[in-house]
């Protein structure tokens, strides 16, 4: 696949799933709805969302639609949504993490696929990005636990020069629902207002042609990715997703998993 998106005609689509927690069944419609349309999702492992009924149900979905699977581990924070950052130590940071990748990795063995990818949650993710004794740590982690595992983070990151420099795999991702500064990282917010559909598909498709991406200030930067992400609870998800998949599938370019 190739990596510029300059006249790409292939890429992956990724979608944080399972987001519901023990009564709290947000997600579960939305989740059936739009996994038909995506080659990766991210489950949330208990800690952001996320119960191990949850988990095992998202996963048997995943099988079911022959989607690839990867764990989503946030910080411990439920009220949040994992969208607030905590103050804690790398080391305690890295052990969160691998606590919710081992209770996913569970389930997927349960449902005898495999898990395919890392990918952190919310203000963790953003803590990764710009955290290099974090990184490095999380890093140094996954080389013993699972060195075969790819990482998916946002290209030009701390996390992703860490992992590239230690030989863990790492897959860049393009967001579709998310606006860009112009340094070609994404302007973090924890509200995402209402999006125009025909415009985020567009976005995509410029990214897959021309490897370009317009920024918040109106300039224009390229973008180096590997998979699309569009995130379930951003405000208007199945319609963002519905037309990206279109403009996609009109524009001949074929939605694989990165693992496929």
């Amino acid at each position: 696949m190739d990596g510029t998106g300059t006249g790409r005609t292939m890429v992956d689509i990724n979608c944080d799933m399972s987001e519901g927690f023990g009564a709290w069944m947000f997600g579960d419609d939305i989740d059936a709805a739009m996994i038909p349309m995506v080659s990766s999702i991210n489950v949330a492992a208990g800690f952001h969302a996320g119960d191990p009924n949850t988990m095992a149900r998202t996963v048997g979905l995943a099988k079911e639609h022959a989607v690839g699977v990867g764990v989503h581990p946030g910080f411990r924070d439920l009220v949040g949504f994992g969208r607030r950052h905590i103050d804690a130590g790398a080391a305690e940071l890295v052990n969160d993490a691998l606590y919710q990748l081992g209770a996913l990795r569970e389930f997927v063995r349960y449902h005898r696929v495999e898990l395919q990818h890392f990918k952190l949650h919310g203000a963790l993710y953003m803590h990764a990005a710009r955290d290099e004794e974090f990184a490095v740590a999380l890093v140094d982690a996954l080389q013993i636990v699972d060195p075969e595992l790819p990482v998916l983070a946002m290209g030009g990151s701390v996390l992703d020069q860490v992992a590239r420099d230690r030989g863990q795999p790492v897959v860049r991702e393009f967001y579709a629902d998310r606006h860009y500064g112009d340094h070609g990282q994404i302007v973090f917010t924890r509200n995402v207002g209402a999006l125009d559909a025909d415009e985020v598909a567009a976005k995509v498709l410029r990214a897959c042609h021309q490897g370009t991406v317009v920024t918040v200030t109106g300039s224009t930067v390229p973008i180096e990715f590997e998979s699309v992400c569009i995130h379930s609870d951003t405000r208007g998800a199945y319609d963002l997703m519905h037309r990206t998949r279109t403009a996609l599938d009109a524009a001949g370019i074929q939605v694989h998993s990165f693992a496929a």
